[in-house]
């Protein structure tokens, strides 16, 4: 396991804690999720990548795990997402510089992953 397994597995059991004590938050958390992240004038992709440079500069380390998932889910490539990165790169300087090699191998992991299942299921 690796870094965007290692982050989503930290974060599980308190964030199903939290889920429990204010469900009603959740929901609408959801729900607008739910709608902002659905395909329309761009599609689900490019949202999940806008989404994970976002997650960059915030440094948020759940945050870059969800959506490195959520591109390699859509279908982001390599190069995408690398692109993605660099443009947060030179948006956010050095903090990017640090957290965007985080979002590149959790992308990588995923999609590694994502690829496994695909053949074994072939």
């Amino acid at each position: 396991m690796s870094y965007g397994h290692a982050v989503q597995d930290e974060l599980r059991e308190p964030s199903r804690a939290l889920r429990r004590a204010i469900p009603e938050v959740y929901d609408g958390y959801r729900q607008m999720h739910t709608a902002a992240y659905a395909a329309g004038a761009l599609d689900e992709k490019t949202k999940e990548l806008i989404a994970l440079a976002i997650a960059v500069s915030k440094e948020c380390d759940g945050c870059i795990a969800s959506h490195a998932r959520g591109a390699a889910r859509t279908g982001a490539t390599e190069a995408e997402v690398a692109e993605a990165l660099g443009v947060t790169i030179a948006m956010n300087g050095g903090p990017a510089t640090v957290y965007g090699p985080r979002a590149f191998a959790a992308y990588q992991e995923f999609a590694e992953r994502a690829e496994r299942t695909d053949s074994q299921q072939s």
